[in-house]
């Protein structure tokens, strides 16, 4: 039997995935993490509205949801004060990454990104057969200006920018990101993935300009909102390119009991600033204890802090791996030189304590796997 006739591109992937999970090396250990503090989650969670709305919605499980998302869209249409048809929904910003690139990428076509930046963008573009070209981080931040002089240096088709970024935690001002996108060349689109942009200082997001053809922004529900395992994410855009996703997106794909999570979310507006609040803290507390521990944490405007471990990639592995080894869920950036920096979501009070008891030892550890190589 010779099995199903794979394309050319298909057998030239690797099966893998962007990430582990953290309930993978659960199995893997054979017992739960005591603090999950790495895949930038908000532990605090939904709303209880939304909570409570989800629970409401399960009766209707047996319903698909709605595949227009109407309401959702309304409701987010006047949140940010656009037009309906410049939103679209989809299954978390990781999907509607997939739909662009679908709709955007030919085998061969040139896409830009940075070198490090957000991973799951660049197995959409290599699922796709596009040919990623990357540029290097600038002062541990994405680099706006290199980004869209590399679009026009290879042609490219498609940029990518997170504002703030994962995984360092950086940001820009709004007007250098309007910047850049008033230099993306012709035949060019922007992509700004605006994830965290709820933790981000004021300014860092650039107005509405659902006229401008130029850019396409991405937000979610994942992070500041709690609902990560919703997957809830949308886009804004120019009028035809949202249009555009109804040809190839999954009608269907939103889950109903999602849809009605995600709205009563977004009208809780004074829980989303206590989550806020309590990330804010969170993050001056892992600063506190990088610091503690002669380490330094980089200025952060998302639900995580990047750590400088002060060494290479070799040493800030093994504080990762002696982290887990004691029951604290953390990642690192996959890049050099970022790839010297631990990544620590925000946590409860507890998370954090854990970790602050586990980092002296995993560090030890550490230096003495150093010393010995």
């Amino acid at each position: 039997m010779s099995g199903p006739r794979y394309t050319k591109l298909a057998q030239s992937l690797p099966a893998s995935v962007p990430f582990v999970g953290p309930e993978t090396q659960e199995r893997a250990r054979g017992r739960p993490f005591d603090a999950r503090i790495g895949a930038n989650e908000s532990v605090f969670g939904p709303s209880p509205l939304a909570i409570k709305a989800m629970s409401d919605a399960a009766a209707d499980v047996w319903k698909y949801g709605d595949p227009e998302n109407h309401d959702l869209r309304a409701a987010l249409a006047a949140h940010h004060k656009i037009p309906f048809e410049n939103i679209m929904v989809g299954e978390g910003v990781d999907a509607l990454l997939g739909y662009l690139v679908r709709l955007l990428i030919n085998p061969g076509d040139r896409v830009v990104t940075s070198a490090g930046a957000y991973p799951t963008f660049n197995f959409h573009v290599a699922g796709y057969g596009g040919d990623l070209v990357t540029v290097p981080y600038r002062d541990d931040a994405e680099d706006p200006v290199a980004l869209v002089e590399k679009a026009a240096e290879v042609g490219a088709k498609l940029v990518y920018l997170a504002n703030p970024d994962n995984p360092m935690a950086s940001w820009h001002q709004a007007k250098a990101v309007q910047a850049a996108i008033e230099r993306v060349p012709e035949g060019c689109l922007f992509l700004l993935d605006e994830a965290y942009i709820e933790f981000a200082p004021d300014g860092t997001a650039p107005p509405f300009d659902v006229s401008d053809d130029r850019v396409i922004r991405m937000r979610t529900f994942s992070k500041a909102y709690g609902m990560a395992g919703a997957r809830v994410g949308y886009a804004i855009g120019h009028a035809d390119l949202i249009s555009a996703f109804n040809k190839i997106r999954n009608h269907f794909g939103m889950c109903r009991i999602s849809q009605a999570g995600a709205l009563a979310a977004l009208k809780d507006q004074d829980y989303l600033a206590s989550v806020v609040a309590s990330v804010a803290t969170a993050r001056m507390e892992i600063s506190r204890i990088a610091s503690e521990n002669g380490l330094t944490a980089l200025p952060s405007a998302t639900n995580f802090v990047a750590i400088d471990c002060g060494h290479d990639a070799d040493f800030a592995r093994a504080v990762v791996n002696g982290l887990i080894a004691r029951g604290v869920f953390v990642r690192m950036p996959f890049a050099p030189p970022q790839d010297r920096c631990i990544r620590v979501s925000a946590g409860k009070p507890d998370d954090l304590a854990k970790f602050a008891a586990a980092l002296p030892d995993a560090l030890a550890d550490a230096l003495a796997d150093a010393r010995l190589a």
